[in-house]
């Protein structure tokens, strides 16, 4: 099989991922609930892992590294922690349901006001339509670094200036670009960063995480055992156990810690360097196939290393499905959970073909790719 799912999950991983969700399964104990050896080798596991996403991201505050099971979980901590009824929120048409989903409620059942961004039929964005939406009194905007279906690269930074010059925080969803692309706290301008493990980071599924900037609060999703001031009727106010209640998934966290470390070896400017010429090879190759069209290239932004595409009229499920079964190719094929983007770009009955590179996809799998597409559309005339 060749994998060009990546934007979903990446299934080929660095050796040392696997090593050290083993040896995590193998002898780490309880992280904070025991003070034997292997409960402490498990506390130290995440104590490490804490101290390689902090320095990946460029963050010095280690403590405020909140382990979640993903970027969905870790999203709605932060937008159900932040926002009280009565708000008014800020999003783009590009985001993800782990987004659209949870603000769609609080505007139902709390009378949070929702404002989104526009996507143009290109792809774009404009600030013009940011300077307009996130006007004084906006408590939240919420930002994709990259699109999961385009792969564009929101302009995260100039808005993230912006909200804070009229008042408000700025969630960041970078689950398309950490391990991908430079996600940097102070960079973007995030008080707010979630991030998943399964993607880009080449971390293990059930993975991911919020970061909190200092000055910052959220209130708990959850609550319940954090292995510290158990008298406590409520959540312990420091960080991470205020949003992190339960036992920690340690062998993931290890696996995660692993992925850290080897992408920051790798470096994060050579794996996107790596993406972006495996972006470029394909798109050239297939943008004048017959009949093929491909979205969000006319944008004017930079790209993580996805495509999407339709093959004429054909039922993106439907070339999908030959890409697996007869070429042996994976992809992604209908709305990737992002329907307001398909609505914009103008696919959302149709849906959309995602190709996405990783680390170790190869320039013969992309040319594999080309070939099969090529014959799809051949017989598609």
């Amino acid at each position: 099989m060749i994998y060009l799912n990546n934007a979903a999950t990446t299934v080929r991983k660095p050796p040392c991922v696997a090593q050290a969700v083993a040896a995590a399964l193998a002898g780490a104990g309880s992280s904070s609930r025991g003070a034997a050896e292997d409960d402490l080798a498990a506390a130290r596991l995440v104590m490490e892992a804490r101290f390689a996403l902090a320095e990946l991201f460029g963050f010095n505050r280690p403590e405020r590294v909140v382990f979640t099971a993903n970027a969905t979980l870790a999203l709605n901590t932060a937008i159900f922690g932040t926002v009280r009824p009565g708000d008014r929120v800020v999003a783009t048409a590009y985001e993800h349901n782990s987004v659209l989903r949870p603000l769609s409620l609080l505007a139902a059942e709390r009378g949070v006001r929702v404002d989104y961004v526009p996507v143009a039929p290109s792809g774009s964005v404009a600030m013009e339509d940011f300077d307009r939406l996130v006007a004084p009194g906006t408590h939240l905007v919420v930002i994709s670094h990259a699109s999961n279906l385009t792969g564009s690269v929101l302009p995260v930074a100039q808005v993230a200036a912006l909200a804070h010059a009229r008042g408000a925080l700025v969630l960041v969803d970078a689950a398309q670009t950490a391990g991908a692309w430079p996600v940097g706290m102070a960079e973007l301008g995030a008080d707010l960063l979630a991030f998943t493990g399964h993607k880009a980071l080449m971390g293990p599924q059930g993975t991911g995480g919020l970061l909190v900037a200092p000055g910052v609060e959220v209130r708990p999703l959850l609550h319940g055992g954090t292995g510290v001031q158990s008298a406590l009727p409520h959540q312990p106010a420091g960080y991470p156990e205020h949003l992190e209640a339960g036992t920690l998934n340690t062998p993931g966290i290890a696996g995660l810690g692993a992925a850290a470390r080897f992408v920051a070896e790798a470096g994060v400017e050579r794996i996107r360097a790596h993406d972006a010429a495996l972006r470029r090879r394909f798109a050239a190759a297939v943008r004048d196939l017959p009949g093929v069209m491909l979205y969000g290239e006319g944008d004017g932004m930079d790209h993580v290393a996805t495509v999407a595409l339709n093959v004429g009229d054909l039922d993106s499920a439907r070339v999908a499905d030959e890409l697996a079964h007869t070429y042996g190719i994976a992809t992604r094929a209908g709305l990737h959970c992002a329907p307001r983007a398909h609505g914009a770009l103008g696919t959302r009955g149709q849906g959309a073909v995602r190709f996405s590179f990783g680390y170790y996809t190869t320039e013969a799998e992309v040319d594999a790719a080309v070939a099969a597409l090529a014959e799809i559309a051949r017989g598609a005339q």
